[in-house]
């Protein structure tokens, strides 16, 4: 398929309340003549932006999984999968991605996969700039400087909130970081639509320059060991390790080689996207299904393999084999420790381990709270707890949003905030839908049961 026939996609980021959502809006709203098919990744269990985004006629298909640089290949997959499925509703395609999010690994799934290569092409990247918050946000988070140094165009929002000097300083230190990319100044992301699309900005050849391990994968997983398996029951048993759970994927046929590791891999990136199944002990791992093990009781937990085939089977797991010591043993051998050698004559060893090494670090302390009540809130009662909240935690609450039902008010109140900086305005009529709230803050180190408490306490 030629550049021409494949689909444009423009990825639109931005850190935590830059306005990305309000350039969608526009965006959708303007006479452009375009089908536009809109993909939104939020950070957080729930979504608010869709809420957010004003009704038009372009689709609007939402990811909601969590960290979108690790999972985020296989999630935009199964998503662009589905959209070529309904080739004849769209010509183009917009990917807002969350405010943590380094547009890497987004920008990478347009290059990795051979089906999205050849039915997509990358446009360009839009990175919005908080002309206020920037300087801050650039000291404490990597995310925005990728934004930045990712960017084919650079919106410099939220411009009339900022002194010229200031503007001019903060213009002059961004083309330091990036300077192939354009700037444009703008306020509530009023900027023509073609600055933003049918770009033909993407440079594939630059991005290796500023980073050569572009088109290097990051991977949801940290390690695999393939095991040469006879027909058969096994177990799979693990100590306590970090974390109270752990990510698995188990593939047959799995080989030993590079090309083979790799291609397994890849397999595991779309599986790994899927929602993970929960197993307790002695429960029996499916094949080629994203699970999670529960590993919280004292003790070393077992699971189970059934195999009705001789085989070889790739464990991708989320954590390290050492952090859990992972083993697999025949359970139908009978399994006894020689006094002489102290060998487990069930035991079997790996005929090779890959470790797979992301290139980021997440901060942990970074997360998302997201409260949602049904009934209505007493606004003196809610500005008067955000007032204190945001005065005392401002500094670590990168981002407020979502919706509010006051008492006595026939229209929800949508909320808005970065920072110490928040808003609150009328939106659309309740009409029959049932009054409730969604709000998310995302920061460092929230406490939620204290945030959840505060809140209701705002409840009529």
């Amino acid at each position: 398929m030629t550049i021409e026939q494949k689909v444009p996609v423009t990825i639109l980021t931005g850190f935590l309340g830059s306005g990305k959502t309000t350039l969608l809006n526009r965006i959708l709203s303007e006479e452009h003549g375009k089908r536009i098919a809109v993909i939104e990744n939020e950070y957080g269990e729930v979504g608010i932006d869709q809420g957010l985004v004003i009704n038009a006629d372009e689709e609007v298909f939402e990811m909601s999984n969590g960290c979108i640089c690790c999972t985020v290949r296989g999630d935009l997959i199964r998503v662009l999968g589905n959209l070529m499925k309904r080739r004849d509703k769209f010509d183009y395609v917009l990917v807002e991605t969350t405010g943590l999010a380094d547009p890497g690994p987004v920008a990478q799934t347009f290059f990795m996969d051979d089906e999205i290569r050849n039915e997509f092409s990358l446009d360009g990247i839009v990175t919005l700039v908080d002309a206020v918050h920037i300087d801050q946000q650039l000291g404490r988070s990597d995310e925005s400087s990728e934004q930045v140094a990712f960017a084919d165009v650079l919106v410099l929002n939220k411009t009339d909130l900022v002194s010229d000097e200031s503007l001019d300083i903060l213009e002059s230190r961004l083309r330091d970081m990036n300077r192939m990319a354009r700037v444009v100044r703008s306020k509530q992301a009023e900027v023509s639509i073609d600055t933003v699309l049918n770009l033909s900005a993407f440079d594939l050849d630059q991005v290796l320059k500023r980073r050569p391990t572009f088109l290097e994968p990051e991977y949801p997983f940290e390690w695999t060991g393939v095991f040469s398996l006879e027909k058969g029951r096994y177990e799979l048993s693990l100590e306590e390790g970090p974390d109270p759970t752990m990510s698995l994927v188990v593939l047959e046929d799995q080989g030993i080689d590079e090309a083979a590791l790799n291609a397994g891999a890849e397999s595991c990136v779309r599986l790994y996207a899927d929602s993970a199944k929960l197993l307790h002990p002695g429960s029996t791992v499916p094949i080629e299904k994203h699970v999670s093990l529960q590993l919280q009781s004292n003790g070393r937990k077992s699971f189970f393999l059934e195999l009705d085939n001789p085989t070889h089977i790739g464990l991708f797991t989320q954590h390290t084999a050492e952090e859990f010591d992972i083993k697999v043993s025949r359970v139908d051998t009978l399994i006894t420790t020689t006094e002489s050698d102290g060998k487990n004559d069930a035991l079997v060893q790996p005929e090779t381990e890959r470790t797979w090494v992301a290139e980021h670090e997440h901060d942990d302390e970074v997360g998302s709270i997201a409260i949602e009540r049904i009934g209505d809130v007493d606004p003196e009662k809610l500005n008067k707890w955000l007032s204190r909240l945001l005065s005392e935690k401002g500094v670590d609450i990168f981002r407020t949003k979502g919706f509010i039902s006051y008492a006595g008010e026939s229209r929800r109140m949508v909320f808005q905030g970065v920072h110490m900086l928040f808003t609150a305005q009328p939106d659309k009529e309740w009409g029959n839908e049932p009054r409730h709230n969604q709000l998310v803050f995302i920061g460092r180190n929230l406490d939620e049961k204290e945030m959840c408490r505060e809140f209701d306490k705002c409840l009529v």
